[in-house]
């Protein structure tokens, strides 16, 4: 099988941004004057914006509007997007290699539309990639199969051609539920699922510089 199409998801995957996202959901209740639930963040790390505004609210009694949360924590990560948040290792040549080989890519994240395609441009990457799609566009979470779906209409590739790339569990049961071949992504985040992402996942990368894997599994050159 050649491959046609690339699914990325961005945080944990592309970017290394999880060490800013795991205590999020516990430092914005903290700075609202509430004492985080237990393993609040565990619960979230599943979660869309708008699904974990949805819980917050509800869980917390907050007093603000579910929009009005998702536009507070995303401006308490605002400027990690804009100015600070890094690649992973050996993304860039990663993305080449699969550009030269025309292979069609695009972005499938909870993360905030805007905030995406901030990092992306100040990585100088954007261009690799067809379009964006985040969780709120969908009106889905990635523990949903028919997420993967929505992003396949708009990429238009053949689904057992179009690879999935993905570090967390959740999402990558769900992308394997609606049909796809999965690569996992090696990330510090998910350490104690590590097993279990292998066990689910086509194939599992330590990281992008493990290209060989790829091409030999889906005939890239």
């Amino acid at each position: 099988m050649k491959i046609k199409g690339a699914i990325f998801d961005l945080d944990g995957t592309l970017l290394d941004t999880m060490p800013f996202w795991e205590d999020l959901g516990a430092e914005y209740l903290r700075q609202k004057g509430y004492t985080p639930p237990k393993n609040i963040n565990e619960t979230l790390k599943t979660m869309s914006l708008d699904q974990g505004a949805s819980y917050l609210k509800k869980t917390c009694s907050l007093p603000e509007s579910e929009e009005v949360i998702v536009r507070e924590i995303i401006s308490l990560i605002e400027d990690l997007y804009r100015f600070r948040v890094p690649l992973k290792a050996h993304v860039v040549p990663f993305l080449q290699r699969l550009s030269e080989n025309r292979v069609k890519m695009c972005i499938a994240t909870a993360t905030d539309h805007a905030l995406a395609k901030a990092a992306l441009e100040r990585l100088e990457v954007i261009e690799y990639f067809q379009f964006i799609f985040t969780c709120r566009e969908a009106g889905l979470g990635k523990d949903q199969p028919e997420f993967f779906l929505k992003v396949l209409d708009r990429l238009k590739t053949p689904k057992r051609e179009t690879l999935v790339f993905e570090d967390a569990l959740h999402a990558i049961k769900s992308a394997k539920a609606a049909g796809f071949p999965v690569v996992a992504v090696y990330d510090g985040s998910s350490t104690r699922e590590q097993a279990e992402i292998a066990a689910s996942a086509d194939l599992y990368l330590n990281s992008f510089a493990e290209w060989e894997k790829i091409a030999s599994k889906f005939l890239l050159p």
